[in-house]
């Protein structure tokens, strides 16, 4: 019995690492823009074409899981968006601007990454009209948050 389930077990973990063979990020695609939505999401399509629009190189990637892509990346759930980016070993969680992004890969931060939480009306990818400044927030490898810019 303790055979079988030892054998259930290592099916199931062998399983799910097949099922997120998508997650992972290569050497060729730290330049691009991969963005990881959830299947259901428009609004991540739109931040997709939106970004393709400015010039970057996107990835849509569909996942299973986007709280598995937040865990493994390290995206504090207070700063969490739809969706998730990742770029030259960044994070830009949710719909952040170009500008920022720009900036971010300009001035090569020590940090984690950016983010732009929840989902703004008039962002990037959103409908609506802009009602305020974005704070765009850097979340820094040991998970402090501070401001990063505003536009």
């Amino acid at each position: 019995m303790k055979n079988k389930l030892c054998i259930l077990a290592f099916l199931l973990i062998t399983i799910a690492g097949c099922s997120n063979a998508n997650t992972e990020i290569s050497d060729s695609d730290r330049s691009r823009l991969v963005i990881f939505k959830d299947a259901g999401c428009g609004c991540c399509t739109l931040y997709s074409d939106y970004a393709k629009e400015k010039g970057f190189d996107v990835d849509t990637r569909t996942v299973s899981s986007m709280d598995a892509i937040k865990m493994q990346h390290k995206v504090p759930r207070n700063m969490q968006s739809c969706h998730t980016s990742v770029i030259e070993g960044y994070f830009v969680e949710g719909h952040v601007p170009v500008e920022a992004i720009n900036k971010l890969l300009s001035e090569k931060p020590d940090i984690a990454g950016i983010a732009l939480p929840g989902m703004p009306s008039g962002s990037p990818g959103m409908t609506g009209n802009k009602k305020e400044q974005f704070l765009i927030h850097s979340i820094g490898k040991d998970g402090k948050i501070s401001e990063f810019m505003r536009i």
